[in-house]
């Protein structure tokens, strides 16, 4: 299936550089629309074809952050700066179609990208062994690649990479067993140097963030850039921390105002800061993309897919004649998405589905996100770094792609790797390698074969012992919030286990909701929404000042989520452990009020622009919430020692003799997140891995499933599927079927003129009615269609849409041109490799025989066919007449309609 290829400088033609100093003008600003890379193709026949695989070889042209998330051979892509698409297509032949992401009519005959194709010998007339003689025809040339926010076509380069595979074991020499091997070994290599750069990445924040959030309190008075921690190492007391209160002083103004003023001061300056940062990510999304948000704003307007429903109410006079301009068709609005905010792991998430967005994975947003994720975090926003650090991993393994020509090439294996890189970034973060091959699994990928299953440990381990071996804390610990438990829980504890998982998953469900009406109410006011600088800064202004007064509020996420997890013992300073019952109740009023603050400045910072994730804050709130119910249960032992439910309990032993609230923070913990993502298994384990006791695994699933179950029956949708839910990806989850009562053709659209081309008088079509069709499926959002070719009612073929843009693109004059679009004609191998490439001849991009299903077919079926297939589309007949194409989107919309029908 189609895909293009990227050229980051091409070389203009005179006439071409007029245009482009034309388009620089006030009225051709207003015509601009997103660009997206010029497409350089290596031409085949239709009707058969020779390849040499081994003429591949790998670009030296610089390749950036804006290149093509799946970077080409041929050369790497242009800056994609979008620009509103909100002007009227030209009417000349080299106008930009409505919608297009990539410009029309460019040629490429001098293009960087062809005079490196010529200087490596790439003419695929002169293509020598490898497979001559295998007469394979669409899916062995190097296809149009993969424009901005279309659809991976897995069937094709899972083929393209078993004729890769079928050469490199052609050679049974010693020379061709090295290869193969060689071949074999990439995937572990690249894997490992991913681990490794993840876990440094990991280390740096760690460090860097844990000494910027301390001066927010005071500064080292002989080491400046220590941190409090490791100024006083771990002292109560300590003479070397120096307060700004006790380091400044103004008439009239107490110590603890100077405190609170700097505490506030720099915990807004280093929110901006991030924001600034991320804000210099912006894009800019076409007018044809159907999207809403790609930064976790949940109070986006959800864009409505105008289904082929609407298209049937229009008047029949409505359709697009080829000699009627596509300016009166109405084109939705632009987006602005930053891809430095949020977590990520969302759009992580569609991405590894097979959804393309270009820069997301980045070096720019790695870089940025990186930077911006130690400043959020040093402010003292209720945010965690655990879901950036799959974002950024997830860039570590996209960037590290480009040194292995296998990966790099070929869409399907690099998303193998991708789904490892995500893995390492919950490995580096919750110090758990286990858990990330777990969370891949279950969470964010969406094709995992077994090979993948043991390349992705292999990446976690290797970033684990990386870290391990970083050593960021000087304390041995991966992460900071690993603890310990020696005690054993008792059989009583499993009704409060219940109970937590009951409460836990309720305050996860409660948060989605809270946070969606916070966005769609506040988030949506006109000045926050134009201004997302002013939401970071009245967002750090109130968690300043609410954070301050309460020492539990005042910690870091981490460092809090610690303190509420460990149990009491030697050296424990939290002021957590009551020496007497009557200290227990001054405790649970405490972190009462520590919970509530929490829970609200979590909520209202969820969403904001700044590197933000919502995994350990999450917990935090839970693990406050347990904590809470730990000590009122360590209360009524104390009160009621006779109690026949408490006869287990040593009557004689400390507090902590029959219940350990720790282990009841972190089980709280553990069933918020879940009730917040509805992670199950993963979360198990990684609750497991934290604290190393065998022991103690049971209480956590049992409360993980509770918390799924209740949080599933409050609010269906977890924090990441609503934000799926609201955009229009072509993201079916393999994870969940439903139930189907109906038939393809239930969703067939009727066959309207401006969709297919109609060869039956002739085959040779204008190219200014191709476009004009072109036009039509790129307002309506199908960047990643198709137009089927029809004969007398017979389905002949179809050519890809971006395949058509790029052949459209090569015409001197579309209006004159004439383009043939099928031939019966017998082809003399010979004759035809000694004559030129003829522009108008289409053929060479027309799929044959594209995947059909009768109208009647079960929409079971179809449901199979997308998912395990990958496909972008389906070709539905009728008795053998072509009736209708299925495009993807329009299946996931459908299946939309059926899960809010059934709410």
């Amino acid at each position: 299936m189609p895909r293009s290829t990227i050229s980051r400088r091409p070389s203009f033609s005179l006439d071409e550089q007029e245009e482009d100093e034309n388009a620089d003008s006030p009225s051709a600003s207003l015509l601009a629309t997103p660009s997206s890379p010029p497409t350089v193709r290596r031409l085949h026949s239709a009707r058969a074809s020779s390849f040499d695989l081994r003429s591949r070889r790998p670009s030296r042209l610089q390749i950036d952050e804006n290149s093509s998330l799946l970077g080409h051979a041929d050369g790497p892509s242009r800056n994609y700066a979008s620009e509103p698409n909100t002007s009227i297509p030209r009417t000349t032949s080299r106008r930009p179609s409505a919608g297009s992401i990539r410009p029309k009519n460019h040629s490429r005959a001098n293009s960087v990208a062809m005079r490196l194709a010529n200087a490596l010998n790439m003419d695929p007339r002169r293509v020598e062994g490898g497979l001559s003689e295998s007469k394979a025809s669409f899916f062995t040339d190097e296809r149009v690649w993969y424009d901005q926010f279309t659809s991976t076509d897995w069937v094709h380069d899972s083929i393209a990479d078993a004729y890769r595979l079928r050469e490199l074991r052609s050679r049974k020499d010693l020379r061709g067993r090295l290869y193969a091997w060689a071949d074999g070994a990439q995937g572990w290599i690249l894997v490992a140097i991913i681990g490794c750069i993840t876990a440094c990445i990991a280390y740096f924040v760690d460090i860097t963030e844990t000494t910027i959030f301390d001066v927010k309190e005071g500064y080292c008075s002989h080491t400046w850039y220590f941190s409090k921690a490791k100024c006083c190492l771990r002292a109560e007391d300590c003479p070397l921390w120096t307060s700004w209160g006790d380091a400044m002083s103004f008439t009239g103004v107490g110590k603890t105002w100077i405190d609170l003023i700097f505490y506030v001061l720099f915990a807004v300056v280093f929110s901006l800061a991030s924001c600034f940062l991320t804000l210099m990510t912006k894009t800019v999304i076409p007018s044809s993309c159907s999207l809403a948000t790609l930064d976790e704003n949940l109070g986006a307007d959800k864009k409505e897919h105008k289904g082929d429903e609407e298209e049937e109410e229009e008047p029949k006079n409505a359709s697009l004649s080829p000699m009627q301009s596509s300016e009166n068709l109405q084109r939705p609005p632009t987006m602005i998405y930053y891809p430095a905010a949020g977590s990520g792991v969302a759009e992580v998430k569609v991405i590894l589905s097979g959804f393309v967005i270009h820069g997301y994975l980045g070096v720019k947003t790695l870089i940025i996100k990186t930077l911006g994720l130690i400043l959020s975090i040093a402010s003292g926003l209720s945010v965690g770094k655990e879901g950036p650090l799959v974002h950024i991993a997830t860039c570590v393994g996209n960037i590290a792609c480009r040194m292995f020509p296998k990966y790099n090439y070929n869409d399907a294996k690099r998303r193998e790797v991708l789904s490892a890189s995500a893995a390492s970034g919950v490995g580096v973060a919750f110090g758990a390698p286990i858990g990330g091959v777990l969370f891949s699994l279950e969470e964010v990928s969406y094709y995992f074969p077994p090979k993948t299953l043991f390349r992705t440990f292999f990446c976690c381990i290797a970033a684990a012992l990386s870290l391990k071996f970083l050593n960021p804390y000087g304390t041995g610990k991966i992460v900071l919030f690993e603890v310990r438990y020696l005690r054993d829980w008792k059989f009583i504890h499993i009704f409060a286990y219940i109970i937590l998982g009951i409460l836990g998953g309720a305050v996860g469900a409660i948060f989605i909701k809270a946070s969606r009406l916070w966005a769609r109410t506040f988030r949506r006011i006109p000045t926050i929404k134009k201004w997302p600088v002013l939401e970071v800064f009245l967002v750090a202004l109130i968690t300043g000042v609410a954070n301050f007064w309460n020492r539990y509020t005042k910690l870091a996420v981490t460092e809090l989520l610690f303190e509420l997890a460990s149990p009491c013992g030697h050296g424990n300073a939290s002021g957590l452990c009551p020496q007497n019952p009557d200290e227990i109740l001054s405790i649970v009023r405490y972190l009462g009020i520590a919970f509530v603050i929490k829970s609200l400045l979590t909520t209202i910072a969820f969403g904001i622009k700044v590197p933000a994730g919502i995994y350990v804050p999450s917990m935090v709130v839970g693990g406050l919430l347990g904590r809470i119910v730990g000590h009122l249960v360590q209360y009524l032992i104390v009160s009621f020692p006779d109690s026949v439910f408490f006869d287990s309990c040593p009557k004689d032993g400390d507090l902590e003799s029959c219940i350990t609230p720790g282990v009841y923070a972190l089980v709280a913990a553990g069933a918020t997140m879940c009730g917040v993502t509805r992670l199950s298994v993963t979360l198990a384990v990684i609750l497991f891995e934290l604290t190393g006791s065998l022991d103690h695994v049971l209480p956590f699933s049992l409360a993980v499933l509770v918390a799924k179950w209740t949080a599933d029956a409050m609010e269906p949708l977890s924090i990441y599927d609503l934000l799926l839910h609201m955009n229009s990806y072509p993201f079916l989850d393999n994870k969940l079927r439903p139930v189907f009562t109906s038939e393809l053709g239930d969703i067939t659209p009727r066959t309207r003129s401006e969709r297919i081309i109609d060869i039956s008088s002739s085959p040779l079509v204008s190219g200014q009615v191709l476009r004009r069709k072109l036009d039509y499926l790129h307002i309506k959002g199908e960047l990643d269609g198709g137009l089927p070719i029809v004969r007398n009612g017979i389905l002949v073929g179809l050519i890809p849409a971006p395949d058509l843009e790029f052949a459209l693109d090569k015409l001197d004059n579309e209006e004159l041109s004439l383009c043939l679009m099928a031939s019966s004609s017998t082809w003399n191998p010979s004759q035809d490799e000694e004559r030129e490439d003829d522009p108008t001849d289409f053929t060479p991009y027309i799929d044959p025989a594209p995947v059909t299903l009768d109208i009647h077919s079960p929409m079971d079926l179809v449901y199979q066919v997308f998912v395990k297939l990958g496909l972008r589309y389906i070709c539905v007949l009728r008795d053998g007449q072509y009736a209708g194409l299925v495009h993807k989107k329009v299946f996931v919309h459908y299946i939309k309609e059926l899960e809010e029908a059934e709410l």
